[in-house]
């Protein structure tokens, strides 16, 4: 396995010779890996009124994250003294994530796509208010530029295990992909294991899952990059959120298809759900429960007699949604990159999210 990269920023790992699978592709000791349980042992005392604070903020699920970017500050300070400081210089400098974008990114961005990243900013935000608690060198706790670079180092570089956040230099370095060749573990020792999926011919980069590969958005948002290998995106009815819960749907559940313009079958129950409530709850009553109960018969039965509803419903907001994203993408092309370098990614993502709704728009039309 080597380095490689397209663009001289962005490296990844490239098989030399043909893999077979459930091969050991890299290897990371456990005194090489830091975790959130290792970072709690480590700075126990110093970590507790930082995480009071967190907690009173309700981010108690955030705390794994926390501790790992407390390591990270700890390494920082200590400079060339670390035994993690080649990896960390290593680093990228700038990320593009939604903790490193502004308020003027956000308004450039659909809604669901600005929530996702504003929530990362706001998690940035009470980490770095949390933090001040800790004792730390005045230089690295003004140092707003330094907080963020470690937060994103955490955010970015480590992995959901078993409820710990982890992080094993080098085997960061793997990249996302909708189809993944290799797969973190870590045995009892607490060392990492990166496994051929498969047999993986020489050449090949070598992926790993960030998340779910259906919708980009909440990658874009964690991550800074668009997953154009995606097949859709969250319908983007953030104004039905509350029938959303209601019907116990989930973004990843309301999506809409890039290659064919499809649109799942829980966006049609949602819409149909929303505009039975403005007219007659009786109806929306009925139709929850088919829902709720598996009913398809009935389910359909609602579909086919309030079709006109539910097309209507969704043209109006697909035609909204595309004025509003050249509104958006013409308010981003009016910014200085200069002030600004996270532009390109957002045009990025809104013209995915363009031609996306292009191709639901160009099906509904003809239904």
């Amino acid at each position: 396995v080597q380095l490689s990269s397209y663009d001289g920023k962005d490296y990844f790992p490239v098989t030399q010779s043909d893999i077979p699978a459930g091969s050991p592709v890299m290897y990371v000791p456990n005194d090489l890996v830091l975790s959130s349980s290792k970072a709690q042992q480590e700075f126990a005392m110093n970590l507790s009124a930082c995480e009071d604070q967190l907690m009173h903020a309700g981010l108690q699920d955030k705390l794994p994250l926390f501790r790992v970017f407390f390591k990270i500050l700890a390494e920082y300070e200590k400079g060339e003294e670390s035994p993690f400081y080649p990896w960390l210089n290593s680093l990228p400098r700038s990320y593009n994530t939604g903790a490193s974008m502004t308020y003027a990114c956000f308004d450039c961005l659909p809604p669901y796509a600005a929530f996702m990243a504003l929530s990362e900013r706001k998690c940035f935000v009470n980490f770095q208010k949390a933090v001040r608690n800790a004792p730390f060198n005045e230089d690295v706790l003004k140092n707003v530029t330094v907080l963020k670079w470690a937060y994103n180092v955490a955010l970015t570089r480590s992995i959901d295990y078993n409820g710990e956040r982890i992080i094993a230099p080098m085997a960061d370095m793997f990249n996302h992909g909708a189809e993944t060749e290799v797969e973190i573990s870590y045995d009892g020792s607490g060392d990492c294991y990166a496994l051929a999926q498969y047999d993986i011919p020489a050449g090949s980069p070598l992926r790993i899952s960030y998340g779910d590969p259906t919708d980009p958005t909440p990658l874009f948002a964690r991550y800074g990059f668009l997953d154009e290998s995606s097949p859709g995106t969250f319908c983007k009815l953030m104004h039905m959120k509350k029938e959303m819960e209601a019907l116990g749907y989930t973004y990843s559940n309301l999506l809409f298809y890039r290659g064919d313009g499809g649109i799942s079958p829980e966006v049609y129950d949602l819409v149909l759900y929303y505009c039975l409530l403005k007219n007659d709850e009786g109806l929306a009553n009925t139709f929850y429960q088919a829902i709720m109960s598996g009913d398809e018969d009935t389910k359909g039965q609602y579909h086919a007699q309030y079709w006109q509803y539910t097309k209507e419903e969704l043209q109006k907001h697909v035609d909204g949604t595309l004025r509003d994203l050249d509104k958006w993408s013409e308010k981003a092309n009016s910014y200085d990159l200069n002030t600004h370098p996270r532009v390109p990614l957002i045009l990025q993502h809104n013209a995915f999210v363009k031609q996306t709704f292009l191709n639901v728009k160009a099906n509904l039309d003809v239904m």
